[in-house]
């Protein structure tokens, strides 16, 4: 039995003439009768009883014609998935996201995603950038969100966003009445550094600038994530530096200051694999570029 015997099926069942049935699907009434005469055979059951004014449905006619609108209807579901899936309108993303960046950037980057595409499962992987990059490699990641992103092989990179350097700062502190913040004002301050893991990261890179002005930073502690550096902040344990995004982040106590000079900027960037050409991966990346073409305007 093939799709054309169903088609064929079908509009005799529906229009109940082989002149007119013929027709509808094209061809002319002695295939048609040669065919209907094939698929009766085939099913060892007579689906048609003629009449003089055409044909009717017999007790299996009816039972098959139940059978063939369920057949017919999953077939072309499975064509419009397929093509769904074709266009990137269908499947799973899975994404890489890390500590700060899921405080603004990445949620405005999924939610445009999904009211695009909402067929899309989207499942979100909380994993340190060495993870991200063992898992892109290992086809469990489609892509993974970074900074300060090393070289590695087989990996594609792309600049979502380019973030201001922000000082969180405990009211308290006499720097908080200052309305930028420059680096030789960290000099003798209690600066907390995040996160401690992995390495090279956002920690370090605050340490490399102030000593590129001459000075080493007195350290008093190293945590995990924003959150943590920033409650402490709160508490009036230090001062910090968090990418813009982490702005959002209101606790008591705390303000932020842009950290003065116009390179005071890190980038968040999207890693996938270059020889995924999976369609799914082309709209998330075009969303993605869409999103930074309009953050540089």
């Amino acid at each position: 039995m093939e799709f054309r015997h169903l088609r064929y099926f079908m509009a005799l069942a529906e229009e109940g003439n082989f002149g007119r049935a013929a027709k509808r699907v094209h061809i002319s009434q002695p295939p048609l009768t040669r065919q209907i005469r094939q698929l009766e055979e085939e099913l060892g059951a007579r689906l048609f009883e003629r009449t003089s004014k055409g044909v009717e449905l017999t007790e299996a006619g009816h039972l098959f014609r139940e059978e063939a609108v369920k057949i017919l209807a999953l077939a072309q579901l499975t064509g419009e998935k397929t093509r769904m899936a074709a266009r990137g309108e269908l499947g799973r993303l899975d994404v890489g996201i890390f500590g700060s960046s899921v405080l603004d950037v990445i949620p405005r980057l999924i939610l445009e995603f999904r009211r695009r595409y909402p067929a899309v499962e989207v499942h979100l992987h909380n994993m340190t950038r060495p993870e991200q990059i063992q898992a892109l490699q290992e086809g469990r990641l489609t892509v993974g969100f970074v900074r300060l992103f090393p070289d590695a092989p087989a990996m594609a990179v792309e600049t979502v966003l380019k973030e201001r350097l922000m000082v969180a700062i405990n009211r308290d502190n006499e720097l908080s009445r200052h309305r930028e913040i420059a680096l030789r004002a960290f000099v003798g301050q209690p600066l907390i550094l995040f996160p401690s893991s992995p390495r090279p990261s956002l920690g370090d890179h605050i340490v490399a600038l102030c000593n590129r002005e001459g000075f080493t930073p007195r350290v008093v502690q190293e945590v995990e994530d924003v959150v943590t550096s920033i409650a402490l902040v709160s508490s009036g344990f230090g001062i910090c530096v968090v990418p813009e995004c982490a702005t959002s982040l209101r606790l008591p106590r705390v303000v932020y200051r842009p950290l003065k000079g116009t390179d005071q900027i890190i980038e968040l960037a999207c890693a996938y694999r270059p020889d995924d050409r999976s369609p799914i991966l082309q709209s998330f990346l075009e969303v993605v570029r869409q999103f930074r073409s309009a953050n540089e305007a």
